[in-house]
C-alpha cells in the first residue's frame, strides 16, 4: 500500500479507505488520540487508537516526538476541527521520544529557545511554515528565471576579489596557522597556499555573472555568500544567499522592469500556493502586533504586504527628488527622524525608506540614480559626473529589498574609478576585458534571500528565516 502524506488525506473527500502513513507525534491524549503531522502540512490528522489492538507496553511509548507508522480506516471524523481522521488497526513506533528530555513540547517557546534547538525548531507549527514558504519561493525564483530565458550559472564561492570593496571578507587558506610561511619582507607569503595567492569567500558572485551575460546573454545566480561582519544584529547573518541575475543590451529602466516583474511573479507564486501557511503567520503575526505600543503596529497584515507588492505598480523616484521629499517632510522637520536628512549625498536609512513607501507614495518605490561616492565601483557613471545608473527597490516593512545597477561599460571610466577607490587592475584583468572585447550596456540586481524569507514570512528576526544561522560567535549545528 503507498504511503500517504497528511496533506494528501487531508484534502480527501474519500471516506472508509484504508490508508498508510508514517509522521511524528505532536500531541497524545487521553491514551486515545494522536495528532499526527509529517510535515506537508500546518495542520495535524487525528488518529484514533484502538485499545483491543494495541497493547499496554506500546501505549506507553507514544509520547510527543516520536516517529510512529499507522495503518487505518480513513473515516469521518466524530469530533470538531477536522472533516477526516484515522482508526488505528495497525501501529508501529519507529523510533521513541524521551518525554522527560524531548524539547519541543506542545506549549509555546521563546524564538532564543528554539534556536538553540534550530535541529528540531522545525517540528513546531511556526517554522514548518516558514521553511515551506522559503522552500516555495526559492521554486518559484527558479521557475521565473526558467520560464524568462535565462540560464542558471554556478559562480565560485572561493574568490580573488573583493566585489563589494567593503574588506568583510573571511580568509580561505591551508597554511598552517600556527607557523605560517613568510615573505622577505615579513610577511605571509600566500604564494605557498593551496591557490597560490591570497583568497576569501565570497561576498557577491556578480562580478563572475556578468562574464557569462556577456556571452549567454542572460543569466543569474542563486547561492551562499559571507560577510565577516561583525554585526550583531536581527538582519544580518555572516552566511546567507544571493539572486544576482545580469542581463546583456539591458539599461536601467530595463533593469527595473526586471525587478518588479520578478518581484511581483515571486510573491503571487506563494500567495497561490502558500495559502495555509500565510494565513498561519499572519495570526501568528496579529497577535504579535497587539503585545506592542500602538504607534510600533503595522498598518497592514501580512497577507496585505505581500498584495501591497503585488497589486501596485511600482512608483520610480530619482535619489534627488527622494532628498527632497524627505527634507521637506514632517518627521524630518520635527526631528522625529534618527537620522536627519539635512543635504544632498546622505545615505538613506531604512526609516527613509520606509516613510516614502508606506507615508508619501503609499506604493513600492524605486529610487535610481544616486550619488556616487555612495555606491559600488561598477556601476555606469552618469553624464552629470556625480551620480550613478543604481536603483534600490523599497518595500513596506522592510526597506530595501533589492539594489542594482546599469554596470560601468567603459573601460576608461572604469579604470578612473578603479585607481580612485584604489581596486587593482591586475586582479580584475579579466572584469576589464569584458570591455575590451564587445563591451555592451549591460545591467543587474541583487537581492538578499533571506530578507524576501522574511517579508514573505513576517519573522522579526533574520535568524529565523534560515535553517542554521551563521552569526559572531555561533558556528552551531
Amino acid at each position: 500500500m503507498k504511503t500517504s502524506t497528511v496533506a494528501e488525506l487531508l484534502a480527501k473527500d474519500i471516506k472508509l479507505q484504508e490508508v498508510d502513513i508514517k509522521g511524528w507525534v505532536r500531541t497524545f491524549r487521553a491514551n486515545r488520540f494522536i495528532a499526527l503531522n509529517d510535515g506537508s502540512t500546518l495542520n495535524n490528522i487525528q488518529c484514533v487508537v484502538n485499545f483491543e489492538n494495541t497493547d499496554e507496553e506500546t501505549l506507553k511509548r507514544i509520547t510527543t516526538g516520536a516517529a510512529v507508522h499507522i495503518k487505518g480506516e480513513l473515516v469521518e471524523s466524530q469530533g470538531k476541527g477536522q472533516s477526516v481522521e484515522i482508526s488505528v488497526t495497525s501501529l508501529e513506533i519507529l523510533g521513541d521520544s524521551d518525554p522527560e528530555t524531548y524539547p519541543i513540547q506542545p506549549k509555546k517557546h521563546s524564538f532564543e529557545f528554539l534556536r538553540e534547538n534550530a535541529h528540531l525548531r522545525t517540528r513546531t507549527s511556526t517554522f514548518s511554515a516558514v521553511m515551506r514558504l522559503r522552500s516555495s519561493l526559492s521554486f518559484a525564483i527558479h521557475k521565473y528565471f526558467n520560464e524568462n530565458g535565462f540560464y542558471y550559472m554556478h559562480t565560485p564561492i572561493v574568490t580573488g576579489s573583493d566585489a563589494e570593496g567593503a574588506g568583510e571578507m573571511f580568509r580561505v587558506s591551508a597554511l598552517d596557522p600556527k607557523n605560517p610561511p613568510l615573505n622577505a619582507e615579513g610577511d605571509i607569503d600566500h604564494k605557498k597556499d593551496f591557490f597560490g595567492k591570497e583568497t576569501n569567500l565570497t561576498v557577491s558572485g556578480q562580478l563572475e555573472a556578468e562574464t557569462y551575460a556577456m556571452s549567454l546573454g542572460k543569466v543569474y545566480t542563486f547561492g551562499p555568500t559571507f560577510r565577516a561582519e561583525n554585526s550583531n544584529t536581527s538582519r544580518h547573518l555572516a552566511e546567507f544567499w544571493m539572486i544576482e541575475p545580469e542581463v546583456a543590451f539591458m539599461d536601467l529602466a530595463g533593469n527595473m522592469d526586471l525587478a518588479e516583474d520578478f518581484m511581483k511573479s515571486v510573491l503571487s507564486y506563494v500567495l497561490d500556493h502558500n495559502r495555509e501557511d500565510l494565513e498561519f503567520l499572519e495570526k501568528r503575526l496579529l497577535d504579535e502586533e497587539k503585545t506592542k505600543p500602538q504607534a510600533e503596529r503595522s498598518e497592514m497584515s501580512l497577507i496585505e504586504k505581500l498584495k501591497f507588492v503585488v497589486d501596485n505598480n511600482f512608483k520610480r523616484v530619482s535619489y534627488t527628488e527622494a532628498i527632497e521629499i524627505l527634507r521637506n517632510c514632517k518627521p524630518n522637520k520635527k526631528k522625529k527622524f534618527k537620522y536627519i536628512i539635512e543635504e544632498w549625498g546622505a545615505d538613506l536609512q531604512s526609516e527613509h525608506e520606509r516613510f516614502l513607501v508606506e507615508k508619501h507614495f503609499k506604493c513600492p518605490v524605486i529610487l535610481f540614480d544616486y550619488p556616487a561616492n555612495i555606491k559600488a565601483f561598477y556601476m555606469r557613471l552618469n553624464e552629470d559626473g556625480k551620480t550613478v545608473r543604481a536603483m534600490d527597490i523599497l518595500f513596506p516593512g522592510i526597506g530595501e529589498m533589492i539594489g542594482g545597477a546599469q554596470r560601468e561599460e567603459r573601460l576608461d571610466v572604469l579604470k578612473e574609478k578603479m585607481k580612485a577607490l584604489d581596486i587593482d587592475e591586475e586582479e580584475l584583468w579579466w572584469y576589464l576585458d569584458l570591455r575590451k572585447y564587445g563591451t555592451a550596456v549591460h545591467s543587474g540586481f541583487g537581492l538578499g534571500f533571506e530578507r524576501l524569507v522574511m517579508f514573505a514570512t513576517g519573522m522579526g528576526n533574520i535568524r529565523d528565516v534560515i535553517p542554521y544561522p551563521r552569526t559572531p560567535q555561533n558556528a552551531e549545528f
